[in-house]
């Protein structure tokens, strides 16, 4: 239905316009081949200062030398959102000697002027086809204010809610990343830019949640978790990668050889070019590998890194390093090939310059807002739902709103549109009043001085609004410094003063609907005991108010599910389902066994839960053999009926344990997942394909190992599922 809905708004678009947008993608065949050919002789032609040119990246704003452009010492630029000074930069290029275009980026991490649920939010979903439609119009408004490149999506797997980034990413779930990398991937290219998979590799595994912090990753784990996500992106396209920050097991990655260049480029045979993060090469001198910037250039780019970004190195040293014989020029033209490679077959030597008077138009169509709609309805997750409190009864005849998050001055972005077709976001209180019937009232009061709730503008107002009313609604969580880079936490209550303002709420006896929009999950221990219902939030986006008054009305029957578990508390961290199996299991009323003296085992909400307005069971789990060799498959299916009385979208999600295996297998393992609508009382069956070669994992020397045996599959609504088939992997 979206699908068709995008289709025929899409129509509507200008074809003068809808052609400024192309997909990218890797040229095959002779045209590869040409693309070669090219590639060879402008590198024939080029100066060393020219060829050094080609690898610095440096951004718009403070320090930016536009006539480095002009003088061919400039091979890409960042931050540039407004299409006239994007312009001034491409007409800068055709004054340099070779006129090599220019790769401009840009971290159009969930939205240029179309705002999308974060990453996060969008993981929530459940929905690769959704998330590819998100980052598709992502990729398309950015491309018509002329950028082609995005330095996106973020595939680092993350298990500790303390990492401020974990909302860039897909959450703890190798499989449900790597199917969201690839979605992502795909939408972008489809839509005009270039991706770039960061940051590999490692990142999200950061000490403590401390961002920047290292890495330690045994190479099973490396492997089995933060490789895939990576691995699927680059096979669905990619043209680059951005190397981590960090330094895993005592390599700082921008100088890691064995990851850029032996398995990146020999292993996996990656063509594109790999670019630092934000002045990470002069960092290699704070992490003690290099004495200075010039050994920093070097390690760096004979370590595999082509582009320098942000840090000026190259720039300044790399034609020295080759002039006294430390660094070859071979070196320099195999990481100018791979630049080249990429301007190639993204078509940037043919392609027109920024129309600055088009642009706007192609910003916030109604089509990239219905996605930005949908996006955000997926993606909301029903946490807690106690007595059916939604959706809001007609019994409801007065709803207070309360906190100031519910009537932003905008929502949460990571890029500024430079005002290209932007629009008011609805408030929440103005939506609830359009959907609620005319003699229900709508009140609202901010409490705080602002989104961040870390101080009271009028509790006093906003307590007694509350208690006048039939329903209270609270929209709180994280905003401001918060969340994102350089926001990691120790703890994960609500920030500021928005605790105390809830539990006032909680103690007027109204019953209280939580609204969360955050960055990660929070601890919700005390709220999932004392307020009524709970739906959780990551940053909706243009359309995220709009969407949440949707679900609170019931127009929308929530179908978002958990891509990363709730922790009861910090000290749970990292808490995760994919546990493995431990020789003392918990077992009642035993000391000695791996349990906590103070807390429960498992996290508050697990991995893949979320509620319905429906009700879903679960029957006649069944494989289509009893056994499957190595290198076969079966088909797994199961029944789900809809036994509540509300058309709904369940996520059907089947998980595998090979309990007897020469590695230690973990208890669940996502190997699969649907998302389906099923009308109110009908059945349906649902069918996996279950692959055997999909069933291995590493061992310690990075092999891949799949072991015959018995394989148990579990089909359900989240990890926790508990209907039930089995398997035999054999040899032949």
């Amino acid at each position: 239905m979206l699908l068709r809905l995008v289709a025929a708004l899409l129509l509507l678009i200008p074809a003068s316009i809808a052609s400024a947008q192309q997909p990218v993608a890797w040229k095959t065949g002779l045209e590869a081949r040409e693309i070669e050919r090219k590639v060879d002789a402008l590198i024939g032609k080029m100066t060393l200062e020219e060829k050094v040119g080609q690898l610095h990246l440096s951004g718009r704003g403070e320090g930016f030398d536009i006539n480095q452009v002009r003088s061919g010492d400039m091979g890409a630029v960042m931050n540039f959102v407004v299409p006239a000074e994007v312009l001034a930069v491409q007409k800068a290029v055709r004054e340099s000697r070779l006129k090599i275009p220019l790769i401009i980026g840009l971290d159009a991490v969930h939205g240029f002027s179309t705002y999308f649920p974060l990453p996060l939010g969008q993981a929530s979903s459940w929905n690769p086809e959704l998330i590819e439609q998100a980052a598709y119009w992502t990729g398309r408004e950015a491309s018509a204010a002329g950028i082609n490149w995005t330095f996106a999506p973020m595939v680092d797997i993350s298990r500790d809610p303390r990492w401020g980034r974990a909302l860039e990413g897909a959450g703890e779930d190798a499989y449900l990343g790597s199917v969201v990398a690839t979605a992502r991937t795909r939408g972008y290219q489809r839509g005009g830019v270039a991706t770039t998979p960061k940051h590999f590799v490692g990142y999200g595994a950061v000490e403590a949640g401390r961002d920047y912090n290292a890495t330690w990753i045994p190479t099973s784990q490396l492997f089995d978790l933060h490789l895939p996500p990576f691995k699927a992106s680059f096979e669905t396209g990619a043209m680059t990668a951005m190397a981590a920050f960090t330094a895993l097991n005592g390599v700082p990655t921008t100088a890691h050889r064995g990851m850029l260049t032996d398995l990146l480029r020999g292993r996996w045979g990656f063509r594109g070019f790999v670019t630092s993060d934000f002045g990470s090469i002069t960092e290699l001198r704070l992490h003690g590998i290099a004495r200075d910037d010039a050994e920093a250039a070097r390690k760096a780019l004979l370590a595999g890194i082509d582009m320098d970004m942000m840090s000026d190195v190259y720039h300044k040293h790399l034609a020295n390093e080759v002039r006294v014989g430390r660094v070859p020029v071979k070196a320099v033209d195999e990481a100018v090939r791979r630049v080249l490679r990429v301007k190639f077959h993204l078509g940037l030597f043919e392609k027109p310059d920024v129309d600055p008077a088009t642009a706007p138009s192609l910003m916030q169509t109604e089509a990239a807002r219905e996605v930005a709609l949908q996006a955000a309805r997926e993606g909301a997750i029903l946490l807690k739902n106690a007595d059916e409190t939604l959706p809001i009864r007609d019994t409801v005849k007065s709803v207070a709103v309360i906190g100031a998050m519910a009537v932003p001055e905008d929502e949460r972005v990571w890029t500024d549109p430079a005002g290209l077709g932007r629009r008011v976001i609805t408030p929440l209180p103005d939506a609830l009043r359009e959907r609620l019937p005319k003699d229900v009232s709508v009140s609202y009061q901010p409490a705080f001085t602002k989104n961040c709730g870390t101080a009271f503008a009028d509790k006093k107002a906003a307590i007694h609004a509350a208690a006048a009313s039939d329903l209270i609604v609270t929209m709180l969580g994280e905003d401001c410094e918060f969340i994102g880079e350089a926001a990691s936490r120790t703890k994960l209550e609500l920030p500021g003063v928005q605790q105390e303002l809830l539990e006032a709420l909680v103690k007027t006896g109204k019953p209280v609907v939580l609204v969360l929009a955050t960055a990660r999950p929070l601890i919700l221990t005390w709220a999932s005991e004392h307020v009524a219902a709970i739906l959780q939030i990551f940053h909706g986006g243009t359309e995220g108010r709009t969407a949440i008054a949707d679900i609170l009305t019931g127009r929308y029957n929530p179908s978002g599910r958990v891509p990363m578990s709730f922790p009861r508390s910090v000290g749970q961290i990292p808490v995760y389902y994919s546990q493995l199996p431990s020789g003392r299991p918990e077992k009642p009323g035993e000391r000695y066994a791996s349990i906590f003296m103070d807390e429960r085992n498992e996290p508050l909400y697990p991995f893949g839960y979320g509620l319905s307005y429906s009700r879903f069971t679960y029957a006649n789990p069944r494989v289509s053999a009893s056994s499957v060799r190595l290198d076969g498959s079966v088909e797994v299916a199961v029944d789900v009926t809809n036994t509540g009385t509300r058309d709904g979208q369940e996520v059907v999600q089947l998980y595998i344990r090979q309990p007897v295996a020469s590695l230690s297998r973990p208890l669940r393992e996502l190997k699969g997942f649907e998302k389906v609508m099923i009308r109110a009382g009908e059945t349906k069956t649902v069918r996996f394909k279950l692959e055997a070669s999909r069933l291995g994992a590493h061992d310690e020397q990075g092999r891949y190992v799949v072991d015959p045996g018995e394989v148990e599959i579990y089909i359900g609504g989240s990890s926790r599922a508990a209907a039930k088939a089995q398997v035999m992997l054999i040899r032949s």
